[in-house]
């Protein structure tokens, strides 16, 4: 009979957290994760090395910073199940949304369309609405509601010969909401379409597979995964090459460091293999391999299981709460949306942060599912876990509300 492997021991889980020991409980990783000591110690300590010292093949340090460059590639493309020639790493998911708008404002003009699911983080969703001032038409694929969830057959309604690429989010930031992305980027595909998938809220919950999600193109932020404030892209190989982004004059067209424009920050990609290496030790890996990243995973979403229910069930059961979104576990992640009666989102989280409890308030960016709801701009309250939120977190979350 084949034994599981042994959960992590939370507490020392927590204790890689520095954050964590201050006593406050942390409810806004939607907006941000937490890093552990590793990759805070890695970012220190390329700089105390080599300060601003570039990747240069004719010294050693140069050397040395060109190999940790092309390791945090290959390790971001290991994250993404990918290939390192098809992965970007920049200062931000926005960032590199825009870098691609770019190019397919190059691509295309009037009589094209551009789908944008109602659920998008704006990251995921102004970089497209640029093509309108080169005449594509950009329309909006309004999630159901109350729930917000996105449906095929609304889609379907919207997709013509002339759509050349559907943006769709992973994971709402703002409500939590999970949508199938394999089953949305198939649809699409068979319309002869390209989907752009924006995982930035997904990857803290569930490891990306860009195999498995059949997705065209695919941003998420480090930063949100318990590393440094950093972006990645990645880009489906057999498109790479047609893509006309602005690129400095000596860099090949179709490479990817063609849209990586600028001195890369080293020692934010050094943070960020801290992290990887944080993730690979909860996977019990002796090194990092994708095996290992998927036992972390498994372990994320053990730990987090129950805190949702917690969650959601205990603000279902507080009369003077409205809670946003999905009312089940069905399709969702750990992040709530709502407001109480009587209160302002602003004056609930300052009210909750005075008692040390931390969550979010506003739109996070999330305009068009809040404009939807009726909720835009003042928004919501947000609450908004990660692998190390207790059971006693939620709690205290419950009990201050």
């Amino acid at each position: 009979m084949t034994v599981a492997p042994a959960g992590p021991n939370v507490t020392a889980l927590r204790e890689q957290f520095p954050p964590l020991q201050t006593g406050r409980v942390y409810l806004d990783n939607a907006a941000g994760g937490l890093l552990p000591r590793r990759s805070i110690a890695a970012v220190t300590d390329h700089l105390t090395r080599y300060g601003a010292t570039n990747a240069l093949p004719g010294h050693q340090p140069g050397r040395e910073i060109l190999a940790l460059k092309a390791w945090a590639r290959e390790a971001t493309a290991l994250f993404l199940n990918a290939e390192a020639s098809d992965v970007a790493v920049g200062p931000s998911a926005t960032a590199m949304a825009f870098r691609l708008a770019a190019a397919f404002a190059r691509l295309w003009g009037p009589g094209d369309e551009v789908i944008v699911s109602g659920l998008e983080h704006e990251a995921n969703a102004s970089p497209w609405r640029e093509l309108e001032q080169v005449g594509v038409t950009v329309k909006v694929w309004h999630a159901r509601q109350p729930e917000m969830r996105l449906v095929a057959e609304d889609l379907a309604a919207l997709l013509s010969p002339r759509t050349r690429l559907v943006a769709v989010t992973a994971a709402s930031n703002a409500l939590g909401v999970a949508p199938d992305i394999a089953a949305i980027t198939a649809q699409v595909r068979a319309a002869g379409a390209w989907t752009v998938v924006d995982a930035v809220h997904a990857a803290p919950h569930t490891l990306p597979d860009v195999r498995a999600w059949g997705a065209d193109f695919v941003t998420f932020s480090p930063y949100k995964v318990w590393g440094p404030h950093l972006g990645a892209l990645w880009i489906r190989p057999e498109l790479r090459g047609g893509l006309p982004w602005p690129r400095l004059s000596f860099v090949p067209e179709g490479d990817i460091t063609g849209i990586e424009y600028g001195t890369p920050q080293y020692e934010l990609q050094a943070g960020w293999l801290g992290t990887l290496d944080y993730l690979r030790e909860l996977g019990g890996g002796e090194t990092l391999t994708r095996a290992a990243l998927e036992q972390a995973y498994a372990h994320i979403a053990a730990l987090e299981a129950p805190v949702t229910e917690r969650l959601l069930t205990g603000l279902q059961a507080l009369e003077h709460v409205t809670l946003y979104g999905p009312q089940t576990l069905e399709g969702r992640f750990g992040t709530f949306a709502f407001r109480l009666s009587g209160e302002t989102p602003e004056q609930t989280a300052g009210r909750l942060t005075a008692d040390g409890v931390d969550v979010a308030a506003g739109h996070f960016y999330a305009v068009q599912p809040l404009r939807d709801l009726g909720l835009y701009p003042e928004g919501v309250v947000r609450a908004s876990i990660a692998h190390y939120t207790t059971l006693e977190d939620a709690e205290r979350l419950l009990a201050a509300l």
